[in-house]
């Protein structure tokens, strides 16, 4: 992976996954060089400097977008939005949880990537999902496949720390929609704007959320609502799985990282072993599942897991690991293939260091990644299509299901 902060894991995995969404290697080396001495300490000391530095970039490409945006050149003002978003949701994402910003920079990052729907992406919107007594928070990309009629669609979860804005911004949407694939990417309990403003926290039973997201996809017209699959990152490698082991509307499911025992990697993480994926750790999780004393949440997490669970997946499922996982260890990703007996079709891709793609959730070679799973993905969705006589061509050379 690449390490601009050399010894800081968790600072460099924000600059990859920076860089793997959009981010220009010079607009990076600019933000981040300033923080070269800071970074040394430890990954908690300097995260406000983090912040800083990042948003004086926003700012300089918030003026050059508004600048485009009144010459007329309402493309190129959209894309400059979208990575000025890029860049503040990284940095958000790296503040501890009581920061008295970091709202107002979320809701600045709200901002923007609406800014940039509105000039560049037209096929994206936001959604409302009814969730209990409110909504879950979403954008929808509609596949160009729906003005031939309903298209199949992918249910998109979170992790511990990324929102719906790093959904979007990691161009996987892009890749299912050129493959005839709509995607509902969501900020579940816990994660984005349903937890920063709406204080929805996480919970063990993520087939609430499934459900209620196949509820809302069953209501569009756009939506072929036998092909619905759900695909997780990280965390979302626990929370895929077991909604799709108790939600039985969904088509197949991926687990992008095997999530199997997240409680296990929690007192793994208190004993100082593998990498923490954000700075002021134990605050922020506690902050995600609403618990405000760590002993009684590590016994709480001692239940997230997935054994006794993934024998419920009755559909196709996909494991996508890396080989050098620094967070989740490789050993995850076998018990769950191992486990899940009754897919009819389980696969397990673990991604080496030798052609890339070996770190958490492919972070070190992220498209390439990504790719896979799109192509895994379109592949059963049409085989799906095939027998129901819902595809209206098959796959073409690129895959996609039209």
């Amino acid at each position: 992976m690449f390490e601009y902060f050399p010894g800081n894991y968790v600072w460099n995995l924000s600059v990859v996954a920076t860089l793997n969404s959009g981010g220009y290697i010079d607009e990076v080396d600019r933000a981040c060089r300033p923080l070269r001495e800071v970074a040394t300490t430890n990954e908690d000391v300097g995260t406000e400097d983090f912040l800083a530095v990042w948003t004086t970039l926003v700012d300089q490409l918030v003026d050059q977008a508004q600048e485009m945006e009144a010459a007329g050149r309402t493309r190129s003002a959209g894309k400059t939005y979208a990575r000025a978003t890029n860049y503040l949701v990284h940095a958000e994402r790296m503040q501890a949880a009581g920061s008295p910003t970091r709202l107002d920079t979320y809701r600045r990052c709200l901002d923007l990537m609406q800014r940039s729907f509105a000039l560049a992406d037209p096929t994206t919107t936001r959604v409302a999902v009814p969730f209990r007594d409110t909504t879950l928070p979403a954008y929808f990309t509609q596949a160009p496949a729906t003005a031939d009629g309903p298209a199949p669609v992918m249910i998109m979860f979170n992790g511990l720390d990324s929102t719906k804005e790093h959904m979007y911004l990691s161009g996987h949407g892009v890749e299912l929609a050129a493959r005839g694939i709509s995607t509902l990417m969501v900020d579940t309990p816990g994660s984005g704007e349903a937890l920063r403003l709406q204080g929805l926290t996480s919970q063990i039973a993520s087939e609430e959320w499934a459900a209620a997201c196949v509820d809302y996809l069953e209501t569009r017209e756009d939506v072929d609502a036998t092909r619905i699959g759900l695909v997780g990152w990280s965390l979302g490698g626990y929370y895929a799985p077991r909604a799709a082991a108790f939600e039985k509307r969904l088509a197949l499911v991926v687990a992008w990282g095997a999530n199997h025992n997240w409680g296990a990697v929690q007192r793994r993480r208190l004993e100082k072993e593998g990498e923490r994926p954000v700075p002021h750790y134990w605050e922020h999780v506690m902050w995600v599942w609403g618990h405000d004393d760590l002993d009684t949440f590590i016994d709480f997490a001692d239940d997230v897991h997935l054994d006794g669970v993934v024998e419920n997946i009755t559909v196709p499922f996909l494991i996508a690991h890396g080989a050098n996982d620094r967070q989740i260890p490789l050993d995850y990703a076998h018990r769950s293939y191992d486990q899940a007996v009754n897919s009819p079709d389980r696969e397990l891709r673990v991604f080496t260091r030798q052609e890339g793609g070996a770190e958490h959730i492919g972070l070190d070679h992220f498209p390439y990644v990504s790719t896979f799973i799109a192509d895994w993905v379109a592949e059963r969705f049409h085989q799906q299509g095939a027998a129901t006589g819902s595809d209206r061509e098959s796959i073409g050379a690129s895959g996609s299901v039209a």
